[in-house]
């Protein structure tokens, strides 16, 4: 059964021929100790449970079971609020359990890991009242790939301060982690933690595994809107207990409330729990499946693609004139859209000035892109141009001028905080950008929150410990191989990562990651618009079969395959778009190793032909060989240390 009551005594009293009216059914579910919501495929299960049941306290508990085997993921998750008027945590009545509805959702996504996206689910929603008779409704949905929750206040009037969020996920001891201390930026490392023996703030995702059993979990949130600030974990007061807390009073330069302000009718944001194997993690779209559908109706404008990007070589690439020109050319070369103007181009030189350098860039067929401080005083950085983007008036002048000039997107820095004012002005940006036909890429951010389905527009967020730290420091020299191999199974499952990836030569801090290892970031990272970070000899002296592979890497896909790997070890993916796929792995590890690949992924009855780029003899070579494979066909190959392959397929004339 989807919906099932665990509570022997009304289980006697059904039958196979007694057909219960909705009332009538509602009325027992609340004589119930639990209730048990379950996925379509039977393998997710949720139970809200009260415990003790005097105190009318309320939790979910969350099962995984697949093959025979049967997984507590999750034991106990906290429920409730705490309101200005009141409190929604303790002495909560269930007053009513709605019918199980069944959720079907179709949808279009202009870029990520999948074009065409479908989930099913079935949703149940609870409705509670206080002591005082305040109403709070619980809406619980058990999809294939996870569980997703959310409240809801459903009075009509009422304007109030969210005090506190009790939501917080009991993990077992016998769990696994990869966590990334908080940081207002979200450019952290991940690392794996055995027990919780670290207690303090974490940022989103978080990854989890049951010790012994191939169960996983990713916590996240998702369709997160004005209404509310965005929330972290924490297990500061138990180890084994992560809470829901809101944003640092400091954060922002202390600009703006910590706790939100709510009007009702309202709803919170969605409580999303990715459930099952690594595949199940990796392939998931769950956080864009529970978010707002797109607002703008015409998407035909929303391009994406790669972009040239000089900062990484140059900090200060785009004051001079000709290093902007140099990069329009490396774009136009490889036949990729977008070059990018970083900060300092409002004091351009060497030759020409930012008109200059537009004017050379449309010249060369490529569209530029445009970098702005968020500005305001909840940033303490005085880079220029600041505050163009801080108001609505300011944006508009800015994007009417943006557009005349020919810009076909901008990105916004610094932001520094997730209190409800910033998640505010995340989404004015959006909607007065869209109004303007202008690409969005935030940086200095927060991570995804499924607002690339919404909006469209943003193509990406950075909100990662990426290339662009080979500048700040050498500690990404020797942790980038393995973190690598953990962001496919934490940052990017959730939405688009620039990583400024696949660069050759070397910043202020050299990299010990292979050429193939690098090249296969191209495939492996997921991004609506991705900066291609090195200079133009970076990729010019690529041998040619390399070369012609990042000039048509597409980096919007119709689908994604895991195929293998382990976080911190090695991942290995296969990408689709239209009917050519792409294979990418990299190895994070400091042993060289051989993989077999399966091209069982591929459909029945084709062949196509594999142009495969791996390691050579040594991490700067690479080695280039042709075959033609089809579904049944197998190759083993090698992978130096922190090294990598990556491989195009394009289907032959049969």
């Amino acid at each position: 059964m989807i919906f099932t009551i665990q509570e022997r005594r009304i289980k006697s009293i059904f039958s196979k021929r007694f057909l219960l009216l909705p009332a009538f059914f509602s009325a027992l579910l609340l004589q119930a100790e639990e209730v048990t919501v379950t996925s379509p495929n039977q393998k997710i299960h949720v139970t809200l449970e009260s415990q003790p049941k005097d105190t009318g306290t309320w939790f979910l508990k969350v099962d995984y079971s697949n093959d025979g085997e049967t997984c507590e993921i999750l034991p106990q998750i906290d429920l409730g609020l705490s309101r200005s008027d009141q409190n929604f945590r303790n002495h909560l009545r269930l007053v009513k359990v709605g019918t199980p509805k069944s959720i079907h959702d179709n949808y279009t996504l202009v870029h990520g890991k999948k074009s065409e996206c479908s989930n099913s689910a079935t949703e149940l929603v609870a409705s509670f009242e206080t002591p005082s008779d305040a109403k709070i409704d619980l809406t619980i949905r058990a999809y294939n790939d996870g569980v997703a929750f959310r409240y809801s206040f459903p009075e009509s009037t009422g304007t109030f301060v969210v005090k506190d969020e009790f939501t917080a996920y009991t993990i077992p001891e016998n769990t696994d982690r990869w966590l990334e201390k908080w940081n207002r930026a979200n450019e952290g490392l991940y690392q794996k933690i055995s027990n919780g023996e670290q207690q303090q703030s974490w940022c989103y995702p978080a990854l989890f595994k049951v010790q012994g059993q191939n169960c996983w979990y990713l916590i996240h949130e998702a369709d997160l809107n004005n209404s509310y600030c965005g929330t972290k974990l924490a297990n500061t007061a138990h180890k084994s207990q992560y809470k829901l807390t809101f944003p640092d009073t400091e954060d922002g330069n202390g600009m703006g409330e910590s706790q939100p302000t709510i009007s009702l009718p309202w709803k919170s944001p969605w409580r999303v729990v990715i459930i099952g194997s690594l595949a199940d993690i990796v392939e998931s779209t769950l956080v864009t499946d529970v978010s707002a559908p797109s607002l703008i109706a015409d998407t035909s404008w929303i391009k994406p693609g790669i972009a040239s990007w000089n900062y990484w070589s140059n900090n200060h690439g785009t004051k001079d004139y000709q290093v902007v020109c140099k990069f329009a050319d490396l774009a136009a070369e490889m036949n990729w859209p977008y070059t990018l103007l970083d900060w300092e181009w409002d004091t351009m030189q060497n030759g020409g000035n930012l008109k200059d350098a537009v004017k050379y860039i449309h010249s060369k067929g490529i569209k530029p892109l445009i970098w702005y401080n968020s500005g305001g005083k909840h940033t303490w950085v005085p880079a220029t141009p600041k505050d163009r983007m801080l108001t609505h008036e300011n944006r508009v002048e800015e994007f009417t001028r943006l557009s005349k000039m020919g810009f076909a997107g901008v990105k916004i820095d610094f932001f520094e905080s997730e209190k409800q004012n910033m998640i505010q002005y995340y989404l004015d940006i959006l909607e007065d950008a869209a109004n303007f036909r202008m690409l969005v890429y935030f940086h200095g951010c927060l991570v995804p929150r499924g607002w690339s389905r919404t909006y469209p527009n943003l193509m990406t967020h950075e909100g990662v410990r990426g290339a662009e730290w080979y500048n700040n420091g050498p500690e990404l020299t020797t942790t980038a191989p393995e973190h690598n191999t953990v962001l496919p199974f934490t940052r990017n499952v959730i939405g688009p990562m620039d990583y400024t990836p696949v660069t050759f030569t070397n910043s202020q801090y050299p990299h010990i990651t292979s050429y193939g290892h690098e090249l296969a970031l191209s495939i492996v990272f997921e991004s609506g618009i991705q900066h291609f970070a090195d200079r133009p000899e970076g990729y010019q002296t690529l041998p040619e079969a390399a070369k012609s592979l990042l000039k048509e890497m597409p980096n919007a896909w119709d689908d994604t395959v895991f195929l293998s790997g382990y976080p911190g070890k090695e991942i290995i993916l296969a990408r689709r778009k239209g009917s050519d796929w792409y294979v990418g792995g990299i190895n994070g590890g400091s042993q060289e190793q051989y993989e077999t690949i399966s091209f069982d992924f591929l459909p029945e009855g084709i062949s196509y032909r594999l142009v495969l780029i791996t390691d050579g003899e040594h991490n700067k070579e690479l080695k280039i060989t042709y075959q033609v494979v089809d579904k049944t066909s197998s190759t083993t190959i090698k992978l130096l240390c922190r090294g990598g392959f990556a491989a195009s397929l394009s289907p032959l004339d049969n």
